[in-house]
């Protein structure tokens, strides 16, 4: 359980100082009298400023109690005949109260202080009968009473504003670090669907090609020669795809245009994808307009995968690509034989990358079970939205 503080050092050493200030003023005659028959002794208008400086140990630990006592001691001064220390004081102790103490305090310290000044004033015209009088000492205390307190609240004000720019830059911080997040989160996404697209797509062909040769001795020299072709194109466009991974990793930058697979190389890619039992062919239609580089490169992985689920788990037959180019969009749909699914083992993370690049283009993207086959059908649009 924490002990509650008295006092501060701080406030200590203000307090010390301004009783040290006051008994200086006090021996230079720094005070005034109500008339010559009221001049109390010196030593008694010590008392006042005691009492003052007494309720400044309280201006932060205890504002409320600290103002309590200081606006008695300043009554008492002011019956005696007002000081200047003790005015000095006095605003002080109605500083620290608007702005240690509560938040609606201030509000009535300034009803209180304006109405304060304004009954001084109208008592000081009704005594003596003088308005000119009356106006300066209205003035004096105002500038006592009222600029305190207003002196106060625009330091309150500021506060609260440095409070909620600190808090506003705080959310900030917080809201950048969730954004940075999820771009590592996404970079790491696109990465994952890189790695699977590009070098699982490559190695399956060699994988697939090379376990032909093996199970088949027999195989006639123009097919080894063929399927040993399919392994060293796929063994170095996988190269050239890491290559351009690492440097994109590295640099920040891909290393060249040449690198970045496009739709116009979609026939090699499909000649290419051929099993003993399995041939694919690729039908175009429409007139190819100026495509994005997203959605080519889109489209090109869509059928990419779908090929190479096809040679791992389709089934004897056909595997048909069609490639259809419309003014809004770009058809791309496959169609395989399904298999029994004894191929080669797979993460199953194929569709998802498909669907996660088509969803990325704000397009569309179905696979599934067809009439016997399988379908894998993807909608990109022409016009990519601006973010």
């Amino acid at each position: 359980m924490g002990s509650v503080r008295f006092t501060t050092r701080r406030d200590v050493l203000y307090a010390v100082s301004a009783l040290a200030g006051g008994l200086l003023m006090l021996s230079a005659h720094g005070y005034s009298s109500w008339g010559e028959h009221w001049r109390p002794a010196v030593a008694l208008r010590a008392v006042p400023l005691a009492g003052l400086c007494l309720g400044m140990l309280f201006r932060r630990t205890a504002p409320l109690t600290g103002l309590a006592i200081s606006s008695a001691f300043n009554l008492m001064d002011l019956v005696l005949g007002p000081s200047l220390a003790s005015a000095v004081i006095y605003t002080d102790a109605l500083y620290a109260a608007g702005v240690y103490g509560p938040r609606r305090l201030i509000r009535w310290l300034l009803g209180g202080t304006v109405a304060a000044t304004l009954l001084a004033g109208a008592a000081v015209w009704a005594a003596t009968g003088r308005p000119g009088v009356a106006v300066v000492l209205g003035a004096v205390a105002g500038t006592t009473w009222v600029a305190p307190v207003l002196t106060a609240m625009a330091v309150v004000e500021h506060r609260d504003r440095a409070r909620a720019e600190h808090q506003r830059a705080e959310q900030l911080v917080l809201l950048n670090e969730l954004d940075r997040r999820g771009a590592v989160v996404a970079e790491r996404a696109r990465m994952a669907r890189e790695l699977h697209d590009v070098i699982a797509n490559h190695l399956s062909a060699v994988a697939l090609h090379s376990s032909a040769v093996l199970k088949l001795p027999d195989m006639d020299r123009a097919g080894v020669v063929g399927a040993m072709e399919v392994i060293r194109e796929n063994s170095v466009q996988g190269l050239a795809e890491m290559r351009r991974m690492i440097g994109l990793l590295r640099e920040g930058e891909e290393e060249g245009p040449a690198a970045v697979p496009r739709l116009a190389e979609l026939d090699r890619l499909v000649a290419h994808t051929a099993r003993a039992d399995l041939a694919a062919a690729l039908t175009v239609r429409g007139d190819p307009p100026e495509l994005p580089a997203a959605v080519e490169l889109a489209a090109y992985r869509i059928v990419q995968e779908s090929l190479t689920n096809a040679l791992k788990h389709g089934g004897p037959g056909r595997a048909e690509v069609c490639l259809e180019y419309r003014a809004d969009r770009v058809v791309v749909e496959v169609c395989s034989p399904l298999g029994a699914g004894a191929g080669l083992p797979g993460s199953g993370s194929g569709l998802i990358g498909m669907r996660e690049r088509a969803a990325m283009l704000a397009g569309d993207f179905t696979a599934g079970p067809d009439r016997g086959r399988w379908r894998v059908r993807a909608e990109l649009p022409v016009e990519l939205e601006s973010a």
